[in-house]
């Protein structure tokens, strides 16, 4: 039976005697509809051509390289979630551009799914129409402000940074950690507890605004390329029409979290097609003992491990993305796809690590890149643990967390 392809892309050309050359051995992109099959194509080769074989060295320098956002935003990536394509198609697109660096599915991924898309939903008028345009061109950039340094797992209940309404001003104040972009936003979603009633709302403040500060963390071992930074607010003072009419409680973003928990799910799935693009194409080409280390059994079998393991994230994924269309999708959903396709990852990437042997510890061939952003990708969003106790609580009726 010859195999569904997703069209002509460098991994077929390379492999063209293989059966199936593509890592998307089910086909799952044969579910979406003809044109938004073949815009994932395109997507595909331009990633694959023009972004992959040009990221590395600044994931090495821990450097951000603006320079590709103009053709990322001409490929629809700064718009996603409002172009009205299907679930499905978005998904795989968080996936594709995993696929090519995880870096930049999480830049993509929070832009879409916790800044353009919560302005979208919870914003007012004035505040869609002056930052909507410029963040889906990618011609602004925007953070979101949650996770505090002593307040990670717990921030629901132990969020410490306040806002305080002063005549026809707010005045934030307060410090957060590990903000994605947030060296690099124009505007960041920053979200405070309210000394008047005690809610966390959330409020947009540009980034230039006196007493902002934003310094970049570094020496990560993972995700080198998105600038997280420690964000001081001290006494910031901002508009009351900053405030977004839609996030006057916790509830508004726990349902972003909630999205945004399933788009780590795709870039789970995405990641593992990296590895096992980078560990077949490396199996094929090596030679040790005068033969391809893909004739040798111990090859194979981890090859095959790994496609299975990219295979289930993808079939999950896809199930979640049909969930999200019909309705019916909750955090418990969210959290078992991101705890799942991420667990599968770091075995996928262990594998292809070890496969490479001394290789597979320098980014050279790419692995060791893909080792440690799965690090990352285990990490955020939710660690394993909590996302478990989520998904405990839900089956058991019964709450496992302090």
């Amino acid at each position: 039976m010859t195999p569904v392809l997703r069209g002509e892309s460098p991994s077929v050309e390379q492999h063209s005697g293989i059966p199936f050359p593509d890592a998307d051995l089910f086909c799952f992109t044969a579910l979406l509809p003809p044109p938004e099959r073949a815009r994932l194509t395109r997507l595909h080769e331009f990633l694959q051509e023009q972004v992959r074989p040009v990221v590395t060295p600044y994931w090495n320098r821990e450097e951000f390289p603006s320079h590709l956002l103009p053709a990322l935003a001409a490929h629809g990536l700064g718009e996603l979630e409002l172009s009205g394509a299907s679930r499905l198609f978005r998904g795989l697109a968080y996936a594709e551009v995993a696929r090519a660096d995880v870096s930049l599915s999480a830049l993509v991924g929070i832009h879409n799914e916790l800044i353009l898309g919560l302005i979208d939903a919870l914003g007012s008028e004035e505040q869609k129409t002056r930052w909507l345009p410029e963040l889906r061109r990618f011609r602004a950039l925007g953070a979101f402000a949650l996770t505090e340094p002593e307040h990670g797992s717990d921030i629901a209940g132990g969020l410490a940074t306040t806002a305080t309404r002063d005549g026809t001003e707010w005045v934030l104040t307060g410090t957060k950690r590990w903000i994605g972009a947030g060296t690099i936003a124009d505007v960041a979603i920053v979200w405070a507890r309210d000394t008047a009633d005690g809610q966390i709302k959330g409020f947009l403040v540009e980034t230039d605004r006196p007493g902002w500060t934003a310094t970049k963390i570094e020496h990560k071992i993972g995700l080198r390329i998105m600038q997280n930074a420690d964000i001081v607010l001290d006494e910031v003072r901002i508009p009351a029409t900053n405030a977004l009419p839609g996030a006057g409680s916790f509830a508004a973003a726990n349902e972003m979290l909630r999205n945004s928990r399933a788009w780590v799910g795709w870039q789970g799935a995405g990641v593992q097609l990296a590895i096992f693009d980078v560990a077949r194409d490396y199996a094929l080409a090596r030679r040790q003992f005068g033969r391809p280390l893909a004739k040798f059994q111990l090859v194979q079998e981890p090859l095959a491990r790994i496609l299975g393991n990219a295979t289930a994230a993808l079939g999950l994924m896809t199930q979640l993305a049909r969930l999200q269309e019909a309705g019916g999708f909750d955090m418990p959903h969210a959290a078992l796809a991101k705890a799942t396709t991420t667990s599968l990852a770091r075995e996928s990437a262990a594998l292809g690590r070890n496969l490479l042997g001394g290789n597979g510890v320098v980014t050279d061939h790419e692995m060791a890149k893909l080792f440690n952003d799965v690090e990352i990708l285990y990490t955020y969003e939710g660690t394993y643990e909590i996302n478990a106790l989520i998904v405990g609580r839900a089956v058991t009726g019964v709450s496992a967390f302090v």
